[in-house]
Formats: C-alpha cells, sequence, structure tokens
C-alpha cells in the first residue's frame, strides 16, 4: 500500500512581539509578500496535500495574507497562545480522521527561506525508514537561542534542550533545531496526548514529542539537511530587512524575481 501523500500544519499563530509591530509576525513582508507565503508555496512544491494554517493573534490578517490559497490553505484557530504544543492540537481536528500512517509536516509560518527540496530530502528519509517521526536540523556558527539537538555516543538522537534549559556542555552543541517535523499521524496525535505543560512557562511544546516517541520504543530519525543560512531569525527589524534581501538574490537567480 502506497503512502498517502503528505500534509503540513504551518504555525502562525504568534504575534512577534519584537518585530516593534502590531502585524502578525508572519504577515510581515518578503520578497514582496507575507512570509508565510514563501513557507505554504514550499509546502505545496514538496507535494502537500493539504496545508493548515494555525491562526490566532490579529488572525483575519493572517487569513486575507493567504486568501490567494483558497481550496490550498484550511484553518485551525488557537485562542490562546499556549505553546507550539498545543498549537498542533488545534489543528488535530482537521486532520484527525485521515489514515494513522499519513506523514504530517509541522513546520513555523516564520521561516521564508524554507526549500522544498528539504522538505522532499525530509519526506524520502521518513518513508524509506518507516520512521514515526523525522527532523532536520542545522549545524550552525553560532546556536544561541535555538534547541541544541542531544545525541548519544553513536550519534543517535537524544531529545531536543532548549537554550534556556541547556547544560553547559549541552550548549556548546552546534546542532539545532529549526523545527522541520514530520511526524507519522498516528504517533503524532500519541506523542501530543503525553505532552504536559512546561514547568516554567505552562507552555506545551512540540519538541517534546520525539523524545516521548523515541522513550516509546518508537524510531525517530534526525538528519542534517538544512543550510544554516535557511534557519536565520526574523525577530528585528534588521533581521527582516537580511532575509527579505536573501530571497529576493535567490529569486533573482531563480529567474522568479
Amino acid at each position: 500500500m502506497s503512502t498517502p501523500a503528505p500534509i503540513a500544519i504551518i504555525l502562525a499563530a504568534g504575534k512577534g512581539t519584537r518585530m516593534q509591530s502590531d502585524l502578525p509576525k508572519v504577515c510581515h513582508p518578503i520578497g514582496g509578500r507575507p512570509m508565510v507565503c514563501a513557507v505554504v508555496d514550499a509546502c505545496l512544491d514538496a507535494g502537500c496535500e493539504r496545508t493548515v494554517a494555525v491562526v490566532g493573534y490579529k488572525q483575519e490578517l493572517v487569513r486575507d495574507a493567504l486568501e490567494a490559497y483558497q481550496g490550498r490553505v484550511e484553518f485551525a484557530v488557537q485562542d490562546k497562545q499556549n505553546g507550539t504544543g498545543h498549537a498542533v492540537k488545534c489543528a488535530l481536528p482537521a486532520i484527525e480522521s485521515l489514515p494513522d500512517e499519513t506523514p504530517i509536516f509541522i513546520l513555523c509560518g516564520d521561516g521564508p527561506l524554507i526549500r522544498s527540496e528539504t522538505l522532499r530530502t525530509i519526506l524520502d528519509l521518513h518513508a524509506n525508514t518507516n520512521a514515526s517521526a523525522t527532523m532536520a536540523t542545522s549545524v550552525v556558527e553560532d546556536p544561541t537561542g535555538y534547541g541544541r539537538i542531544v545525541r548519544d555516543d553513536a550519534g543517535r538522537f537524544l531529545k531536543i534542550v532548549e537554550q534556556a534549559n541547556a547544560s553547559e556542555e549541552e550548549r556548546a552543541i552546534r546542532e539545532i533545531n529549526p523545527s522541520y517535523y514530520c511526524f507519522r499521524l498516528g504517533d503524532l496525535k500519541g506523542g501530543l496526548a503525553r505532552v504536559t505543560p512546561n514547568a516554567k512557562s505552562g507552555e506545551e511544546y512540540v519538541t517534546d514529542v520525539p523524545e516521548i516517541l523515541l522513550a516509546g520504543g518508537k524510531r525517530v530519525e534526525v538528519i542534517d539537511a538544512v543550510p544554516p543560512e535557511d534557519v536565520l531569525s526574523i525577530n528585528t527589524p534588521a533581521q527582516l530587512a537580511e532575509v527579505d534581501a536573501i530571497f529576493r538574490s535567490r529569486q533573482s537567480a531563480a529567474g522568479k524575481g
């Protein structure tokens, strides 16, 4: 039996408080369009059959930003910003009736430098290894602020540790989590059901799910497949301008600019 076509969940509910703007972060322009459009485009190019955007803060603006994708983008609402795990839970009603083996991408709407070929690489590994979860990582010069990928002595994935919870040794790790996930739907639902609120923030994080699945004997694959420049953070107007310049340069090189 062939594997069902992948589905994408795009997290687009946050405000982006450091952007010094009332505009939802994913609506800031990259290449002349709201940045979330670049994420949707990558998902469509990678063969995603459906895309569910999780909206929340000023959701009407995000819906308007994605109006051109009528029929190809659905919406789920996260009324309270209670973490990425909670956001994914808000999207589950839209997809929970699909077969358990359906591959589900979970991606952030504020990562416009994402490439469809990276998603295809993840999907191929996910299918070929029959994994419950597959993540793409990136090795960067300065990992400050990112979750670190902790591996055992044999190089096998153990867990994701957020910077705030990382030991000095873990903070030295340069392999980071850029939030490119692919889950088998049945395992995603099972893992999310076991996520508990973070002791410090009270929020639920999707980053806990791979470790939960691993502890349950499930297969979790990790591949260093994301070029460092693709995970540049956009938290300030200056960073927005930097990413916009990279995006436009790529578009010009591809003959799309």
